[in-house]
C-alpha cells in the first residue's frame, strides 16, 4: 500500500483531478516547442538543476530495490555480506531518492513561476500596447482566457508533467537494464502484463474521453442557464417564466447527472483493473521466479526486487501516458500565448501636440471602414471652430462614435486628412494626443481602486482644490460626502458598489480633473435622471468655455445650446447648423426633434 501511495502521488495533480480532460492540439508544435526552449534557456541555472536532481532521484530510486534483494540474500544464505551494512545502504539509497523527489518538487515550482511570471509579464505588456481594433475583434473572454487558463496550463506542466516525464523516461530505462541483467526471462514475461496496461488504458481513457467531452458539454449549458436565469430573473418573473425555467433546468440536470455517473464509473473501474493487472504480473513472477529460483537461475531476493521493478517499470508508463495529454494542451495554450506576444504594438512615436486650450479640429475628405469593401464615413469633412461645442446626432449606426474613434487614434483612418490646429494628426505621438483629449463614454469605466485615485487617472498630480472643483462642477459633492472615507472610499471593480449614474457624474469629474485641450463627450448624461442632467449641463458650459468640446448624444435637449449641431446619415454629413436654423429646414434634424418631443411614432 505505502508503495502504491508513493507512486500515485508522483502522478501531476492535474492530471489526477482532470486526467480524461478535452485535450487541445497546437497547429505547430515544432515552433511552438522551439520559442519555448528559449524561456527555459533564461534560466539555465535552475533547468540544470532540475535535471541533476532527477538523474539523481531516478538512480537512487531504481538502485535501491537491488539493495533489498542483497538484504533479502544474506537472510536466506544466498549471499555473503554484513546484514546491517546492506540494509543501512538500502535505507540511505532510500531517503537519498525521497530527498530528491523533494528538492525535485522546490526547484521544479520555482522554475515554473520564473518562466510563468515572464510570459505573464510580456504577455500583459503586449496586451496593454495592442491597437483598439485587436480587442474590438477578439473575444475578451478568449484573451483573458489566454493570460489565466492557458498561462496556469504552462505552469502547471514545467512544474509537474516535465520532471515526472523526464525522471519516467529514465526510470523506464534504468529499470529495465537491471532486470534484464538479473533475469531476461522474467524480464520478458513482465513486460507481458506492462502491454496489457497500456492497452487497458489506451481503451479505458477512450471512453472516459468520450463520457467526458459530453459532460463539460451538458455542464456548460447548465451553466448558462443559471448565469442568464440570475442575470435575467427579472425578466423572468415578469413573465411568470420560473416554472418553465426550473423544467429546463430540471431536464438539463438530468443529463449531467448521467453522464457524470457513467464517466465517475468509467473513470472508478481504472484503479481496480490496474490492481488486478498489477495483481496478475505479480503472480507470473512469483510463479516464474520460483521455477527458475529452483532450478537455480535467481535468488530469492532477485524475486522480491523483481515485484518492485514490475510495478516500478508500469508506473511511469501509465504517468507518461496522462501526462501527454497535459503536454498537448499546454503547448497549445502556449502557442495561443505567442499569437498575441506576435501581434504588432500599436505606434506610440511622434511629435508631441503643439496645439494650445481651444484647439481647432479639421476633417478633410476622410473615408474610414472598420471591414474594408464596408466604408462607415465616406467623404466625410468637417471643421470644429476653435473653443466651439460642436454636436454630432444621427441615428444608430450613422458613424457618430467613429468620428471619436478616429480622432483619438483608436483607428487609423484609410484616406483623407485629420488636423488639429493645422497639425496632421497622423505625426501626433497617440500618448501626447490622449493625455490632451479628454472623453467621457457612455459605458462609464472607473477601476478597483479609491475615488480619488479614479478621479486623477489623467492628472496624477491634480491638487486638492482641483478636486473639489471640479467634484462641485460634476454635481458630485453630496455622492462623495455619504461616502464612508470620502475620497479615499474604495470602489469596487468597474464602481460596482455605487449607481450606473454615480459613476456617470464621477467620469464626468475625471475629464474636469484632467482640464483637456479638447473634450469628447459621447452620451455623457445618458445614465443620469433629467433634473441631475439639467444640474450636470450648466456645470458643462463653465468647463467647456474657450475649450474645443465635440458632443454626441440622442437625447436632443442637451445639445440645444450647440455652436454647431451636425446630422450624421449612412457617413455623411446630410444637415449642420444651430438648433434653430435645422429646424427651419425641416429635414432630418427636423424628424428626429419631432421624434422625441411631438410624439411621432418612429
Amino acid at each position: 500500500m505505502a508503495e502504491k501511495r508513493t507512486a500515485e502521488s508522483r502522478v501531476p495533480a492535474l492530471n489526477r483531478g482532470q486526467r480524461f480532460a478535452e485535450v487541445e492540439h497546437a497547429q505547430n508544435v515544432g515552433a511552438t516547442i522551439k520559442r519555448l526552449t528559449v524561456y527555459f534557456a533564461k534560466e539555465k541555472r535552475m533547468v540544470g538543476c532540475m535535471l541533476l536532481v532527477v538523474v539523481l532521484g531516478t538512480l537512487f530510486g531504481v538502485y535501491a530495490p537491488s539493495l533489498q534483494s542483497r538484504a533479502i540474500d544474506i537472510i536466506a544464505g544466498a549471499a555473503a555480506g554484513r546484514l546491517t551494512r546492506a540494509v543501512l545502504a538500502m535505507f540511505l539509497a532510500y531517503a537519498l531518492y525521497s530527498l530528491c523527489q523533494l528538492l525535485q518538487s522546490l526547484v521544479s515550482a520555482r522554475l515554473s513561476q520564473s518562466i510563468v511570471r515572464r510570459l505573464r509579464g510580456e504577455l500583459f505588456a503586449r496586451i496593454i500596447d495592442v491597437p483598439v481594433r485587436y480587442l474590438d475583434t477578439h473575444s475578451h473572454g478568449d484573451v483573458m482566457s489566454r493570460m489565466t487558463n492557458d498561462i496556469e496550463n504552462i505552469s502547471t506542466t514545467v512544474s509537474q508533467s516535465l520532471p515526472s516525464l523526464f525522471s519516467g523516461v529514465l526510470t523506464i530505462i534504468g529499470t529495465a537494464a537491471i532486470m534484464i541483467a538479473f533475469c531476461w526471462q522474467l524480464a520478458l514475461l513482465s513486460c507481458a502484463t506492462v502491454v496489457l496496461t497500456v492497452l487497458t488504458t489506451m481503451f479505458l481513457s477512450k471512453q472516459v474521453r468520450l463520457y467526458s467531452r459530453r459532460r463539460q458539454m451538458l455542464l456548460g449549458r447548465l451553466n448558462g442557464t443559471v448565469e442568464e436565469m440570475i442575470s435575467g430573473f427579472r425578466t423572468v418573473v415578469a413573465y411568470n417564466h420560473q416554472d418553465r425555467t426550473t423544467q429546463e433546468f430540471c431536464e438539463t440536470s438530468d443529463q449531467l447527472t448521467k453522464a457524470g455517473i457513467r464517466t465517475d464509473i468509467m473513470s472508478g473501474i481504472m484503479g481496480p483493473i490496474m490492481n488486478c493487472i498489477g495483481n496478475i504480473g505479480f503472480v507470473i513472477i512469483a510463479a516464474f521466479g520460483g521455477y527458475f529460483a529452483i532450478h537455480g537461475l535467481i535468488s530469492v531476493g532477485v524475486i522480491s526486487a523483481f515485484i518492485v521493478y514490475a510495478k516500478q517499470f508500469s508506473r511511469p508508463i501509465n504517468e507518461i501516458a496522462q501526462i501527454y495529454g497535459q503536454l498537448q494542451t499546454a503547448i497549445a495554450g502556449a502557442e495561443r500565448v505567442f499569437a498575441v506576444l506576435d501581434e504588432e504594438a500599436e505606434p506610440m512615436e511622434g511629435e508631441a501636440l503643439l496645439a494650445d486650450k481651444g484647439a481647432s479640429v479639421s476633417f478633410e475628405h476622410v473615408d474610414f471602414s472598420y471591414i474594408p469593401g464596408h466604408p462607415v464615413l465616406r467623404d466625410f469633412t468637417l471643421t470644429v471652430p476653435s473653443g466651439r461645442k460642436v454636436a454630432l446626432v444621427g441615428a444608430t449606426g450613422s458613424g457618430k462614435t467613429t468620428v471619436v474613434n478616429l480622432l483619438m487614434r483608436f483607428y487609423d483612418i484609410d484616406s483623407g486628412d485629420i488636423r488639429i490646429d493645422g497639425q496632421r494628426l497622423a505625426d501626433i505621438a497617440r500618448g501626447s494626443l490622449r493625455k490632451d483629449v479628454a472623453i467621457v463614454l457612455q459605458d462609464t469605466v472607473l477601476f478597483a481602486d479609491t475615488v480619488r485615485s479614479n478621479l486623477t487617472y489623467n492628472n496624477a498630480e491634480a491638487t486638492q482644490e482641483k478636486l473639489d472643483e471640479a467634484v462641485e462642477m460634476s454635481r458630485c459633492r453630496e455622492m462623495i460626502d455619504h461616502l464612508p472615507q470620502g475620497y479615499d472610499t474604495m470602489l469596487a471593480a468597474s464602481g460596482a458598489n455605487i449607481s450606473q449614474g454615480q459613476r456617470q457624474l464621477l467620469a464626468i469629474a475625471r475629464a474636469f480633473v484632467a482640464d483637456p485641450k479638447i473634450l469628447i463627450l459621447d452620451e455623457a448624461t445618458s445614465n443620469v435622471d433629467t433634473r441631475t442632467e439639467k444640474e450636470i449641463q450648466s456645470a458643462m458650459q463653465r468647463i467647456m468655455q474657450g475649450r474645443t468640446s465635440i458632443v454626441i448624444a440622442h437625447r436632443l435637449s442637451t445639445i440645444r445650446d450647440a455652436d454647431l449641431i451636425v446630422v450624421m446619415d449612412h457617413g455623411r454629413i446630410v444637415e449642420q447648423g444651430s438648433h434653430e436654423a435645422l429646424l427651419h429646414q425641416q429635414g432630418k434634424y427636423y424628424e428626429l426633434y419631432m421624434t422625441q418631443f411631438a410624439g411621432f411614432a418612429t
